[in-house]
């Protein structure tokens, strides 16, 4: 439901975990995921109003369709700072190191030209990151489409 907030939380910085780890069809899946997000000090992110209700204060509902809009509740909330981090894996959530040479060489999709540049590695999916033009795009499109908010940030983890 929330796949692209939840990349979008990764590249800000923030632990996400996602529904999609749970495997499909699971009867008390709403209850396994509340459970995760009491246990582990969580806010779940949902579409589901109902869901939203069940989980009280552990749960946000999340009702615009679009990546910004949904970042916006979040700021508004006081939950996330918008700012890209660029620390975590935006696939597996991993928190990321420095790429070792062998490991910038070896990626094929790597720039030609790394001066200036600053590679970060996965280790659990081998995928090599840095700050391009990309992730300039992601914190212009954040500095344009999210308005700051003055609630103070009660941050998600």
């Amino acid at each position: 439901m929330l796949g692209t907030l939840g990349r979008y939380l990764r590249f800000m910085g923030y632990d996400t975990i996602s529904a999609n780890s749970i495997p499909p069809g699971n009867q008390g899946e709403d209850s396994l995921l509340l459970g995760i997000a009491s246990r582990e000090g969580r806010v779940l992110l949902t579409r589901d109003r109902e869901l939203a209700k069940r989980g009280a204060e552990q749960a946000v509902y999340i009702s615009p369709v679009g990546v910004l809009p949904q970042l916006q509740v979040l700021v508004d909330l006081g939950l996330v700072e918008p700012r890209i981090r660029m620390n975590r894996c935006s696939l597996c959530n991993e928190k990321m190191r420095r790429a070792q040479v062998t490991e910038i060489r070896n990626a094929s999709y790597a720039p030609g030209q790394r001066e200036g540049l600053t590679f970060l590695w996965c280790v659990h999916c081998r995928k090599l990151y840095w700050a391009g033009s990309h992730s300039e795009d992601l914190a212009n499109r954040l500095k344009k489409g999210i308005k700051r908010s003055l609630v103070s940030t009660r941050r998600l983890r």
